[in-house]
């Protein structure tokens, strides 16, 4: 299976820049990540527009339908489409009547985000929806620990902008099975859910690995994925503790060669 993937236009740019102090001052060559929007359509008709790196976009669109709730499985996406449009690209996803009444329901009416999934939804009930129980396996320490100390190696872009973020699935013993990356967490996530929906894996023994911190959305993504277990390179919010427990999930933070593993919004210290 692929690490990564490159399938639309050029993810990075060169520019130049004046680099003030330490010791040697002057003129610098930087790389910065591309960012594009995206218009996604369901059969037709307007959903979102995201702001994104333009690279795996057939991932992120099936990723997107998954995690959005447009589709409930990866063969109900009948057709997707990925066009160049202006500056960015328009991908038109092609779904089934009671798909298409679902996707109405969670449309959003900002002009563009950066990948949020609740930022511009109409109602509080789907900015919050209830998310589906995960049950699963609870990987060892080492396992998570050796996924991310090799899970920074495997971000080709990140290698060359310093600025994206990635997402990584892993298998029960450690073992990365995809990275995907974008300039956003979220669509990070959206496309390594897209990259893995249609492989023959046992979710429920594998693992996330984020590069960003764990937020609702975070959350309510992996819940949809049906993996038990993320860790992030930045700590929870108290909203996505919650969720993460009415969902079953086990969030963490990897950091140093430990593992701090979250296990209740309790302030008082567990007794022993």
């Amino acid at each position: 299976m692929r690490h990564s993937g490159r399938s639309q236009a050029a993810v990075s740019h060169p520019v130049w820049g004046t680099l003030s102090g330490g010791s040697r001052p002057g003129p610098m060559r930087w790389t910065v990540a591309e960012e594009v929007p995206l218009a996604v359509l369901v059969n037709g008709a307007h959903f979102a527009v995201v702001m994104a790196t333009p690279a795996d976009l057939e991932d992120f669109a099936l990723g997107f339908a998954l995690n959005e709730g447009i589709v409930r499985d990866p063969g109900d996406l009948r057709r997707c489409a990925v066009a160049g449009a202006a500056d960015g690209y328009v991908i038109n996803l092609r779904v089934s009547g009671a798909d298409a009444g679902r996707a109405e329901a969670r449309r959003r009416n900002l002009p563009s985000r950066a990948g949020c999934g609740i930022c511009g939804a109409q109602t509080l009930a789907a900015a919050v929806p209830a998310l589906p129980k995960v049950h699963g396996y609870f990987p060892r320490t080492q396992a998570v620990l050796a996924a991310y100390e090799v899970f920074p190696a495997l971000q080709e872009m990140r290698r060359e902008n310093r600025s994206t973020h990635a997402a990584a699935l892993c298998g029960a013993e450690g073992e990365v099975l995809s990275v995907r990356e974008d300039v956003g967490r979220h669509n990070a996530l959206d496309k390594l859910a897209g990259a893995t929906a249609r492989l023959d894996i046992d979710r429920s023994r594998c693992f996330i690995l984020l590069s960003s911190r764990i937020s609702f959305e975070m959350v309510q993504k992996a819940a949809a994925i049906g993996v038990p277990f993320v860790a992030a390179a930045s700590a929870p919010t108290s909203l996505s503790l919650r969720a993460a427990e009415e969902a079953g999930l086990t969030l963490a933070v990897a950091s140093e060669g430990e593992l701090m593993i979250f296990d209740t919004l309790r302030a008082e210290e567990p007794a022993a």
